[in-house]
């Protein structure tokens, strides 16, 4: 028996970096996006999600590659080889998605848990309680773990968000030929002026395509201690991940879908997908849907809270030792922008789709700068890009463009709107 729970946990560290890059992806950003998607135009959308997965397994792929070959990180290599400039711009970029994130997750999950508590306290409780637990709770994990242990806890917590969605995926799944008819790429129509199909496009695009995740695999990958031996299992890692992420992603637009879309409900509020759900899934469905919704919140803000010191250390090459007073210190206050939409109210909605269609404007720099590495020959040697590995590059620097310009479109149409 023991032997056994030896090479299960063997088996299990293998897929580590792609477990936690799927807590990373799949988070509320993920879950409001898709969702919103879903009740907004059905599945009419579900191609978007086909093409980011695939392009997000490309991209995966190409970027755990170059670390493998050269042994150097993203930043490192953005520094090195391209400019400082460059590398500090994805600092910059990052930070500020992330921040926007982060106001953004604790706000819908303070949210959905207050309209959950509703049904066994009179009035519920305050989301700032909600959203101080969180913070609290991922801090001080923080404060006493490790990079291993954040995986560890990752993993638990992305098994019970994945459960979740796809058990509610079989109890609120819209017609099959509804999702078919879904894989067919087009622009749905609007049906108000409160409905953007552009910016829901993009905000799809960046919580997918998320350049922050491409930055962080070549960290696991080199903190892994991984080289071009381990090529198949970066690839089967990688694999695994994103196949998760289109299934959970998909569960979570034809949930909405099947509910909140065929009644002409639509989605403004967190609290909807509680308050909404429930007359027309039942208690179950929406107990389920919101404990997903409450481990992909969690899931994704360890990461978040993460990210500025992480890339830090990456730029500077230095040791990721997260008990320095300067790294708690960050990650304490950007843990307490959690609290920004609890008590100071707002949309944490709109604020993560604005936040995630950011995301699809950063996107073109990561291709190209990807693109502009591996087609070195002093980097990578023998396996320098082919001419295949190129056009699929162009390709999706060609995909990442058009969605940052519908995305700037969107964004300018809502920030007019205000």
């Amino acid at each position: 028996m023991s032997n056994f729970v030896s090479k299960f946990k063997k088996g299990i560290a293998l897929f580590m970096p792609g477990i936690f890059l799927l807590g990373f992806n799949i988070g509320t950003g993920s879950v409001t996006s898709m969702a919103k998607a879903g009740a907004t135009f059905g599945m009419e959308l579900l191609w978007t999600i086909v093409a980011s997965c695939l392009a997000t397994y490309f991209m995966i792929s190409l970027y755990g590659k170059y670390t493998l070959v050269t042994g150097e990180t993203a930043l490192q290599a953005f520094r090195k080889h391209v400019h400082p400039a460059f590398g500090l711009f994805f600092i910059i970029a990052l930070t500020a998605g992330v921040s926007g994130s982060v106001m953004g997750v604790m706000g819908i999950v303070a949210e959905v848990c207050f309209e959950w508590s509703k049904s066994a306290v009179d009035g519920g409780i305050h989301p700032a309680y909600f959203a101080g637990f969180f913070i609290a709770m991922v801090y001080y994990i923080f404060w006493n773990g490790k990079t291993q242990f954040f995986e560890r806890a990752l993993a638990v917590i992305v098994a019970i968000m994945s459960f979740s969605f796809l058990l509610n995926f079989f109890i609120m799944m819209p017609p099959p030929m509804d999702i078919i008819k879904g894989l067919a790429p087009g622009i749905p129509s609007s049906l108000s002026a409160d409905d953007k199909p552009f910016l829901i496009i993009a905000s799809l695009v960046g919580t997918t395509v998320f350049s922050g995740l491409f930055i962080i695999r070549t960290t696991l990958v080199k903190e892994a201690g991984w080289d071009i031996t381990y090529a198949k299992q970066q690839r089967r890692d990688a694999m695994v991940s994103v196949v998760l992420m289109f299934i959970i992603s998909a569960s979570i637009m034809a949930a909405a879908a099947g509910t909140l879309y065929v009644e002409g409900k639509g989605m403004e509020s967190a609290s909807q997908m509680i308050g909404i759900l429930e007359p027309l899934a039942g208690k179950l469905a929406t107990s389920v849907f919101a404990i997903g919704i409450i481990s992909a919140g969690v899931s994704s803000q360890f990461p978040n809270v993460l990210m500025l010191p992480w890339l830090i250390c990456d730029y500077n090459n230095s040791e990721r030792n997260m008990t320095l007073p300067k790294y708690r210190i960050i990650v304490f206050l950007i843990s307490l922008l959690g609290l920004v939409v609890p008590i100071f109210g707002g949309r944490p909605i709109a604020v993560m789709i604005v936040s995630q269609a950011l995301n699809a404007v950063i996107l073109p720099a990561t291709v190209g700068g990807i693109l502009y590495l591996t087609n070195k020959k002093e980097l990578m040697g023998k396996y320098k890009n082919t001419t295949l590995t190129n056009i699929f590059l162009i390709l999706i620097l060609l995909f990442s463009i058009f969605t940052s310009v519908i995305g700037i479109e969107g964004l300018m149409d809502t920030l007019s709107s205000l």
